[in-house]
């Protein structure tokens, strides 16, 4: 049965008058991340998405302060918006730093890096587009690369390199991330290809 109202794919070079790389970070919190990079990499575009409404406002406050055109902002389930929205070969970049880890076994269903999940995401990414994730939950950490080891034949671990606009000793340059790295919690970090 068809959809009656099917979902339009994105364009970027309509969202943002330009065609430039294209970084979509899931879970953008607070949006430091994506401020930072923004403000590092005024010839790339970034697309956030959070789902926490709190969040989400905060996130739109800091964008706006900067006045930064390179960055968009939506609160909306990620899941459903990369299946439905994100073309084929568009994205160069899939960022997640820090997602929730759900740690309780009933709820690890809902973590994102999953079979299905990934698989849109190499649907999405562009040939040699890049998927980069840091997180602070060893367990998740070992799912997250048992999954990406599952999908050799499409993916290859390259380095995980610290972002523009993290600071001496990070990674990311998140509110996470400072927050644990002050807990001296250990930071476990990946990134793949796709080939």
């Amino acid at each position: 049965m068809e959809h009656p109202n099917p979902p339009v794919k994105l364009n970027f070079g309509d969202i943002f008058g330009r065609l430039a790389p294209i970084h979509i970070e899931i879970g953008s919190g607070k949006g430091t991340f994506l401020v930072n990079q923004a403000r590092c990499q005024p010839n790339a575009d970034f697309i956030g998405i959070e789902w926490a409404g709190k969040f989400y406002r905060f996130a739109v406050d800091r964008i706006g302060r900067w006045n930064l055109t390179n960055v968009r902002i939506i609160r909306t389930d990620a899941v459903r918006y990369i299946a439905e929205c994100v073309p084929d070969s568009s994205v160069d970049c899939f960022h997640f730093y820090f997602p929730d880890p759900w740690p309780k076994k009933r709820h690890k269903k809902r973590r994102f890096i999953n079979d299905a999940n990934t698989d849109q995401l190499i649907r999405a990414l562009k040939p040699a587009g890049t998927i980069r994730v840091a997180t602070d939950f060893a367990e998740y950490f070992e799912q997250i690369k048992s999954v990406f080891a599952s999908k050799a034949d499409c993916l290859e671990q390259i380095d995980f390199l610290p972002n523009a606009g993290a600071q001496i000793g990070e990674w990311v340059g998140s509110n996470f991330e400072r927050k644990y790295l002050m807990e001296n919690r250990p930071i476990y970090t990946i990134a793949v290809r796709k080939k």
